[in-house]
């Protein structure tokens, strides 16, 4: 890997050390030349092919782990991405593969765009490079371990890693296994994965790879439905306790912590580790511990909804169907009952649900949680009638 790119850096954060009374590290992998750790996997399975036509599905960084490697080493790469994926990934994709890489957008679902891959692969012989459940993979993305403990004097005494499809885990996990009676401790690890996309903590408590039945995209680098059955038999005997699922609102606020804070850029599957520390609280304080920050390939059109997630996770925003007499002075009579620091962010009438009364969509931003509650009381006083829609998915998506 060293003829084709550096390690990535390895380094003690200080503002995450004091916040956490800890020794905390982060390896960024968000570093590497595609802003992830997928090159790594992509190029010990590529390179054990030794030549010839490779084909994979991905709308994210396995398409740009491969795309690069296609190029480097000479090799042709056929890349399925779903229609529905964003021009900028494509744009991405293509740059880093030049002429070696051949894209082609097939089906609006993911599930569509990997039968295509397959069966272009079953018709023309290329070889279908797996994004996690391929073992070459899995020993490919195994070098972060390699490097993190070539890096420190002495292994940490925590290891944080992201979850998904499991191959970074799998790596990681298999190689500090083989080098464990080697080493002069063992480090602990504590795998993280989103709330909406728990397929490790379900295969845990199956026995066995399962596919979840509801699967929440925000965290698209680890959402994953079904973990792999490769990766699995190399994780399985993770203690479930030690697996931890953590809020995809909670994770917008570490981004944009990390981004105004630190200048670090992560998307929000290369935050998982980070957010995790939360979590872990006292059980961290006065150790080394060293997260992978596995991605960053943020499309910084998103900032919004980030911004949005977080407010509204920490409780400072809030989403409301008042319920408003059509009369004059109504208005006044609601914006006489907002305090100081209450703010309007979106104010929208909808259709009227009555002769004397109509709905208006508010949206309120404020400093301080409690806020709300004050606000709150003061409209059931005045009168009115609301429902909040903030924690209803369904009607978020569809209203707000």
């Amino acid at each position: 890997m060293r003829d084709l790119f550096p390690a990535t850096p390895l380094a003690r954060n200080d503002y995450l050390s004091n916040r956490f009374n800890a020794d905390i590290w982060l390896k960024r992998e968000d570093l590497t030349p595609v802003r992830s750790y997928k090159l790594r996997g992509a190029f010990n399975a590529m390179r054990k092919l030794g030549g010839g036509r490779v084909a994979c599905a991905s709308a994210g960084n396995h398409a740009q782990g491969v795309a690069w490697m296609c190029r480097h080493l000479g090799m042709e790469g056929v890349i399925f991405m779903p229609v529905t994926t964003p021009g900028q990934k494509i744009d991405k994709t293509r740059l880093f593969g030049g002429d070696r890489v051949e894209i082609r957008l097939t089906g609006d679902f993911f599930d569509d765009t990997l039968a295509a891959a397959k069966a272009f692969c079953a018709e023309s012989g290329a070889h279908f490079l797996s994004p996690f459940d391929d073992d070459d993979v899995i020993e490919g993305q195994a070098a972060v371990a390699v490097e993190m403990l070539q890096q420190m004097p002495e292994p940490p005494d925590m290891i944080v890693l992201p979850v998904g499809g499991g191959g970074l885990s799998a790596g990681m996990l298999a190689y500090l296994r083989a080098r464990g009676p080697d080493l002069p401790r063992m480090p602990e690890i504590r795998l993280v994965e989103p709330m909406g996309g728990a397929s490790l903590t379900a295969a845990l408590a199956a026995g066995h790879p399962v596919t979840l039945e509801r699967l929440d995209n925000f965290v698209d680098g680890a959402a994953v439905a079904r973990i792999g059955d490769r990766t699995f038999a190399h994780l399985r005997q993770v203690p479930p306790q030690h697996v931890l699922r953590v809020p995809e609102n909670r994770i917008c606020i570490t981004i944009q912590e990390l981004l105004n804070t630190e200048g670090i850029v992560l998307e929000p599957a290369g935050a998982l580790s980070v957010d995790a520390l939360r979590d872990l609280g006292p059980e961290i304080e006065g150790r080394r511990v060293v997260c992978v920050t596995t991605g960053g390939n943020f499309d910084f059109e998103r900032l919004p909804d980030v911004k949005e997630r977080a407010m509204r996770f920490a409780g400072l925003k809030k989403y409301f169907v008042l319920r408003m007499p059509q009369r004059p002075g109504a208005l006044r009579d609601f914006l006489d009952i907002l305090g100081p620091e209450d703010d309007i962010a979106r104010f929208e009438y909808l259709k009227k649900s009555a002769r004397n009364f109509g709905s208006v969509l508010i949206g309120i931003e404020t400093s301080a949680p409690e806020n709300f509650a004050r606000l709150e009381a003061r409209m059931g006083e005045s009168g009115f009638t609301w429902t909040d829609l903030s924690d209803d998915p369904m009607l978020g998506e569809l209203v707000i």
